[in-house]
């Protein structure tokens, strides 16, 4: 997800869990597919399937997620995604293509009884389903954890939130958060130990480069929008537009093409966002009602959320995130 290519280029650092605190615009189907995945690659999958068959393996990610923002000072809006830009098709497409692939490599790999390579191709078929969206909202709604509905992509919005100063970071695995203009993003949020920053104005002033070229360089080599030029890495790139000022300039310099280049530039300038959302609120999660929620209602084993929910009161009152507004 997102152009992996600006890792080459874009200003990160690890930075301590203790210097941080504020709030942060949760990219939900990035962190959400991270937990499932893992979940599903590290967990016996009885543990989160009803007996209809229902897999639900991101409430026990919400459940073990969350404490971590709590636990330092961090408070947590999500923000969905809303409706895909044509733009994206062929990524989409793409992407339900290896899903299909990787099933079937699976499927091959519990024939021959290598269980450890079927678990890892398992993460690989994951997809958001319509009962992961509606089961994650509901019980990030018990939990009293704000949730916000992008008109498009989330990142997007989280950035947008980031730049006006509603949020302080957006949390995202994804790069295209840059292309966006997310000015301080927060990696690695599902992972253990501490997470990595980066910051939009440290990666212009490294590369000695605007915002709009930074967007020109990333669609040379590549986004979910549009293919990249065959034989341009990311440091060619940047040394293209350095020399030629901009994307078209470039393309007319090797005789190239992007298909929809100029819809494509103006939709990371300005993509669709709202800001009609309200963040003024009080963190009062009602975990009694959460735990019935996960357990009872949807059969998950109660060992694999019981400690989540124990540091998730225990995260609230040590830093009184109970209390923000």
């Amino acid at each position: 997800m997102g152009n992996a290519d600006l890792r080459d280029l874009a200003a990160i650092e690890e930075v301590a869990f203790e210097d941080l605190g504020g709030v942060v615009a949760v990219d939900a189907h990035n962190w959400l597919y991270r937990y499932l995945t893992t979940t599903v690659k590290f967990t016996a999958d009885g543990t989160y399937t009803t007996a209809s068959g229902t897999e639900v393996a991101n409430l026990i990610g919400i459940v073990q997620g969350l404490p971590k923002f709590f636990e330092h000072d961090l408070t947590p809006v999500f923000v969905f995604d809303g409706g895909v830009t044509d733009l994206k098709d062929d990524e989409v497409a793409k992407r339900r293509e290896a899903r299909e692939k990787a099933e079937e490599r699976r499927q091959a790999a519990e024939d021959r009884g290598d269980s450890v390579e079927a678990a890892r191709l398992e993460a690989r078929t994951q997809r958001l389903t319509d009962t992961i969206h509606e089961t994650s909202r509901e019980l990030l709604r018990l939990l009293d954890v704000p949730v916000i509905e992008a008109p498009a992509e989330g990142e997007a919005q989280c950035a947008h939130m980031n730049r006006v100063g509603d949020v302080d970071y957006t949390g995202s695995e994804d790069y295209d958060v840059l292309l966006f203009g997310g000015p301080r993003t927060l990696r690695k949020l599902t992972s253990s130990g501490d997470p990595e920053l980066m910051d939009l104005d440290a990666t212009l002033a490294e590369l000695d480069v605007s915002y709009e070229q930074l967007v020109d360089i990333a669609m040379l080599c590549g986004t979910d929008f549009n293919e990249g030029v065959s034989g341009i890495g990311p440091k060619t790139a940047l040394k293209l537009v350095r020399e030629h000022g901009d994307l078209f300039a470039v393309l007319d310099a090797r005789d190239a093409d992007i298909e929809h280049a100029e819809r494509i530039r103006e939709f990371f300038h300005h993509p669709p966002v709202t800001d009609d959302y309200d963040l003024d609120a009080t963190v009062s999660p009602d975990v009694a009602a959460a735990r019935e929620y996960v357990v009872d209602e949807w059969e998950v084993d109660p060992e694999e959320v019981e400690r989540g929910f124990e540091r998730i009161e225990e995260g609230l009152t040590q830093t009184g995130l109970d209390d923000w507004t």
